[in-house]
């Protein structure tokens, strides 16, 4: 199977298949561009290119985690922390089109399956559970860093499942689905807990210099606040 971890290339999954989540990755993108309208201001903007550079940056440090599997960072978790859920997904997926388009890393025909993976189930799930745990961790810098390990963690293996889900509906090769399965879940339980230390560190960072630029801070905070005026 000729996968860089998530990244899927053409044949893998049938062609009925890939077509439909092409369709279903648009559909997403577009709810994610017409939410994103509201959170983007002066500050969002440049983190969000900011944050797109970095997720660029990571995924192209690819390594081999089992003999002839490799992986890399996914940098959805990092991206909903400073940047929201939407406008996040949106980071993740351009990196997704520009490195399948220019790099070749991803298939086109799976263009719709790689970002339906990493952009939005990804993303969605990380943001969940973050909004979660942010309800029940402090909301400082120690709180955010944790959140931010765990959430990688999820969110990562949680978008590994994407591609179980894909194979199962159209896989091409005669692997077994048990075995894709159990392969892809402790592969990327590895790469979440490099990913988790990455994107706590990073968010941490941030949040001791300019707490105001991280985006789960300012908006979980003023949920706070607006249920307590309540």
């Amino acid at each position: 199977m000729d996968t860089q971890a998530m990244h899927i290339a053409n044949g893998i999954i049938s062609g009925p298949v890939s077509a439909a989540f092409i369709v279903i990755a648009v559909a997403g993108l577009a709810v994610c561009v017409t939410k994103a309208k509201t959170d983007l201001d002066d500050r969002l903007a440049p983190m969000a290119g900011l944050v797109a550079a970095f997720i660029f940056a990571v995924q192209m440090l690819n390594f081999q985690v089992l003999p002839g599997v490799s992986g890399h960072l996914l940098g959805g978790t990092l991206a909903v922390i400073l940047v929201g859920p939407w406008v996040g997904a949106l980071c993740v997926a351009t990196v997704l089109i520009v490195q399948c388009l220019l790099f070749a890393d991803g298939g086109l025909t799976a263009i719709g399956l790689n970002i339906t993976n990493m952009a939005l189930i990804g993303t969605a799930a990380a943001y969940l559970l973050v909004a979660a745990l942010l309800r029940i961790l402090p909301r400082n810098v120690g709180g955010l860093g944790a959140t931010a390990f765990i959430a990688s963690i999820v969110g990562v293996v949680v978008a590994s499942m994407g591609f179980v889900l894909e194979y199962a509906l159209g896989g091409t090769t005669e692997l077994s689905l048990g075995a894709i399965a159990g392969t892809m879940a402790g592969v990327h339980v590895l790469i979440g807990i490099g990913e988790g230390l990455i994107a706590a560190t990073t968010v941490m960072t941030v949040a001791r210099v300019r707490p105001d630029l991280v985006y789960a801070l300012r908006h979980f905070r003023a949920a706070s606040t607006q249920a307590v005026t309540a």
